[in-house]
């Protein structure tokens, strides 16, 4: 077995521990493990940490490739970037923010809302985006009994039964496709919105309910009220939050081991093996007391199948690819932006296949002020899971040079400003596969079990977005927390 004795200046407790993943669950679990005092060697499969938290250069610029903010609902993201020395960067968005694209014209997101859910049904941006009628229909939520229900629910069905067909349609459809790639009708509202039935039964009321939480999310942000403003992000890209992490758990002595992807795990007296092999096709083989499991859904199943058997028919549902197209412009049209810092589109909305755009330059200063004036960055996101039950959308874009010009002919439309090929300084499409974790009604109990047999094997535990639900938020504070009580366990 390779030697994976740290050099750091922690005191070592004598203990290993190995985590097979180096996505953000994957350092963050590592981090805490050191801090237990453990000897922590971390594999990666690719020759790049962070995940869905990425890095390229487009057009001149260093930007983000995958997540580009954080939800400021919890003070977890928050309370990692300033152990790392970031606190001073954090930055909140452009106050102009959001809209939605409708299938007859743009709107201003509302104000206060969470997922799309509005506060008031009243707020003139509500009124405008769902009419009148739409709008009588969802004030009868203020009304309408309360059941304290434990039953599984989706998104679309608490929405729809509440507030009716038109805020689902009109608010809830777009924000949730753009933000989670999925239909409404698919998710699990628990998974997506935690804590906001248990507000909905404290408060007597949806609105009521997504009131409390915004005013939660206010109190720790310190930010404003417009749509968008519930997330921060860092000056310079969360890029800099991985490399500062990365950094940290080196000089921690943490062992970062990249091209290293993990085949087999085998139980062994007083611990575990992995199986590796790297990308030359050298195998190598890790012996730890306590691993952790940070890939993906299907993949960390799948890794650990074959030492819990009782996993087996427990497969999470992989979530769908996910094509971000990013565009550098030359675009001076831009500067006043048109349409806030983006849009989200309604998927009925006729001849647009994206599901999101970010006019990135429009929604932080910081990079505004690096792209210089008249140069954009806008990203445009592709790729959700419909629900079969719905008419199919405009047929998807698939490869680079497809998505390139559906991203061109999408931007023109959604900014209200024509964008051609000479009008394009640099270009990449990103692809994510499974990057998002696929909430569906039912994955909170199926991840419950998973966990549940995970922890009845000594020295096991499993992360990630599939099982922590999406974002940031969700990720950071449950990789920590898992990596704590599994070294307690172990004690």
């Amino acid at each position: 077995m390779p030697s994976t004795q740290p050099e750091g200046g922690r005191r070592n407790s004598g203990r290993s521990a190995l985590v097979v993943g180096g996505g953000i669950s994957g350092l963050c679990a590592a981090l805490e493990l050191r801090r237990q005092g453990l000897d922590v060697t971390v594999l990666e499969a690719t020759g790049r940490w962070g995940g869905c938290v990425g890095i390229h250069e487009v057009g001149g610029l260093t930007l983000d490739s995958g997540a580009e903010s954080f939800a400021t609902r919890t003070d977890a993201v928050k309370a990692l970037l300033d152990e790392l020395g970031l606190a001073d960067e954090v930055v909140v968005p452009h106050p102009s923010g959001a809209w939605v694209q409708l299938p007859e014209r743009a709107e201003e997101l509302p104000k206060a809302g969470v997922l799309g859910i509005p506060s008031n049904p009243w707020d003139p941006e509500v009124r405008s985006a769902v009419g009148w009628w739409g709008a009588m229909r969802a004030s009868l939520d203020r009304y309408l009994p309360v059941r304290n229900s434990q039953e599984k629910a989706s998104v679309a069905a608490v929405v729809r039964a509440r507030m009716g067909r038109r805020v689902l349609e009109r608010l809830v459809t777009p924000v949730v496709g753009g933000v989670h790639s999925a239909d409404p009708a698919l998710l699990d509202i628990d998974m997506v919105a935690p804590g906001l039935r248990q507000l909905m039964a404290e408060r007597g009321s949806l609105s009521a309910a997504v009131a409390a939480q915004r005013e939660r999310i206010a109190s720790k942000a310190g930010a404003g009220t417009k749509a968008g403003s519930a997330v921060a992000g860092i000056r310079g890209g969360m890029n800099r939050m991985i490399t500062a992490l990365v950094a940290r758990l080196t000089d921690d002595g943490v062992h970062l081991l990249s091209g290293m992807r993990a085949e087999r795990l085998d139980r062994l007296w007083g611990g575990w093996r992995v199986g590796a092999i790297a990308q030359d096709g050298s195998r190598e083989s890790y012996d730890a007391e306590l691993v952790v499991v940070a890939l993906g859904g299907p993949a960390a199943v799948e890794l650990l199948s074959d030492a819990v058997t009782e996993l087996a028919g427990h497969e999470p549902v992989p979530g769908p690819e996910v094509k971000l197209v990013t565009l550098v412009l030359d675009k001076p049209e831009l500067d006043a932006r048109p349409r806030g810092t983006g849009v989200l589109v309604a998927p009925q909305a006729p001849g647009i296949s994206a599901k999101a755009l970010t006019h990135a330059t429009g929604k932080w200063p910081w990079l505004a002020d690096e792209a210089g004036p008249g140069t954009h960055v806008v990203r445009l996101s592709y790729g959700r899971a419909e629900d079969d039950a719905q008419p199919p959308r405009v047929s998807e874009p698939e490869t680079d040079d497809e998505l390139f010009r559906a991203a061109l002919a999408d931007a023109s439309t959604l900014l209200t400003v024509t964008i051609t090929p000479e009008d394009v300084l640099g270009w990449d499409v990103v692809r994510w596969e499974g990057a998002l974790p696929f909430a569906m009604v039912g994955h909170r109990e199926r991840v419950a079990e998973i966990r549940r047999l995970v922890a009845a094997q000594p020295g096991l535990a499993v992360v990630g977005g599939w099982a922590a639900g999406n974002g940031l938020a969700s990720v950071v504070p449950d990789a920590r927390a898992q990596a704590i009580e599994l070294a307690a366990r172990a004690l």
